[in-house]
């Protein structure tokens, strides 16, 4: 298989983690006989120093002529803290989505059993856990309309979705189901807010195409405490993509880190595969960021994208054996763990290879 793949590294550790990915990838082109081709572009920070925009005209070229993107993160502390900043770093990732049709983003909250010690769940909530988010991508409250009035002194942010947007986020989520164990939990706010209630009355309706699929739906407050008190109860959860964003950060704690999950950013086209972590510049450019949730979205891009589930399989058969090996980065370890196992960037990355 011929595949050209482009690598955007962005700010901070995302350029230290998708160094790793990369290094995933030729080594499976190398086993499994595949060619892959790169090309790399910026976003973020790195853009707007470089060329004033945080998404250069140059990279969406590339991004659209490309077959998949391993995508690292965007971000810098400068911007942070200054709320008059007309140019950010994270208008490049919202252009991104929006251009590429990136409608559904995919993330998969599954526990490694040898790091049920690294979470602050108890083991026994956790052990089991598997969930497929679907957070819708390109609606809700990011696009709408924003603004001040009252000479700066009110702000507004609006939130749209129209019925198309949540019908195929909904279907994506319920033909997910149907290769799971075919329960999906969908999560809104729809005693309070006028787009809850169009999502569930649509997500109501798509429903009746999949009578074998069992359909729950929670308001939003509701299943952030669940998620904590009882993660094995879901299955598959489609919800917007505010309560998608807020969600799948608080579920990283059942994976025991940020630091090990991946994510899907998909729509008609290119697919754009990033670990769900930000630049994290307090620890960028120590060595210590944990790679594997970028070597996990390459295992993604290997099945979503390219169609390759033995390829796929290998890159997780590979993280899960460094972990049963005992080998951690220093968010995934522990007090017992040994100080001889516990690795920087690099040398992670370098276990997985050895086991691939």
């Amino acid at each position: 298989m011929n595949k050209n793949i482009l690598i955007v590294p962005g700010d901070g550790i995302g350029q230290e983690v998708t160094a790793a990915g990369k290094k995933v990838l030729d080594k499976i082109a190398e086993k499994f006989g595949h060619v892959f081709t790169y090309d790399e572009a910026l976003i973020g920070h790195v853009a707007i120093e470089a060329t004033g925009s945080p998404l250069p005209d140059e990279t969406l070229a590339k991004m659209k002529a490309s077959d998949a993107v391993l995508f690292g993160a965007v971000g810098h502390p400068k911007y942070d803290n200054d709320p008059t900043a007309k140019v950010r770093p994270e208008q490049g990732l919202l252009k991104m989505r929006k251009e590429l049709g990136l409608y559904a983003n995919l993330r998969p909250i599954k526990l490694f059993d040898e790091l049920l010690d690294a979470s602050s769940i108890k083991p026994e909530i956790l052990k089991g856990a598997d969930i497929l988010f679907f957070r819708e991508l390109t609606g809700d409250i990011y696009f709408g309309e924003k603004g001040r009035k009252n000479d700066g002194d009110t702000a507004y942010d609006v939130a749209e979705y129209s019925r198309f947007e949540v019908e195929r986020i909904a279907r994506k989520a319920f033909d997910a189901a149907r290769t799971r164990r075919k329960k999906v939990c969908s999560v809104d706010k729809a005693n309070v807010l006028e787009t809850s209630r169009l999502w569930r009355e649509v997500v109501q309706k798509i429903a009746l195409e999949y009578p074998d699929v069992e359909v729950e739906h929670q308001f939003v407050d509701a299943t952030a405490m669940l998620l904590i008190k009882d993660p094995k109860r879901f299955d598959v959860v489609v919800t917007a993509n505010l309560f998608g964003d807020i969600l799948t950060d608080e579920a990283s704690q059942i994976a025991g880190s940020m630091g090990m999950l991946a994510s899907a950013s998909i729509g008609d086209g290119t697919g754009v595969y990033e670990p769900i972590h930000g630049s994290a510049h307090d620890i960028t450019g120590k060595g210590v960021a944990n790679p594997l949730a970028s070597i996990l979205s390459v295992a993604l891009l290997l099945d979503i994208s390219f169609g390759l589930k033995a390829e796929s399989e290998a890159v997780i058969n590979a993280v899960d054996a460094v972990l049963k090996a005992g080998y951690r980065t220093r968010d995934i370890a522990n007090a017992t763990t040994d100080p001889a196992m516990l690795l920087g960037t690099e040398a992670m990355g370098q276990q997985v290879l050895a086991r691939l």
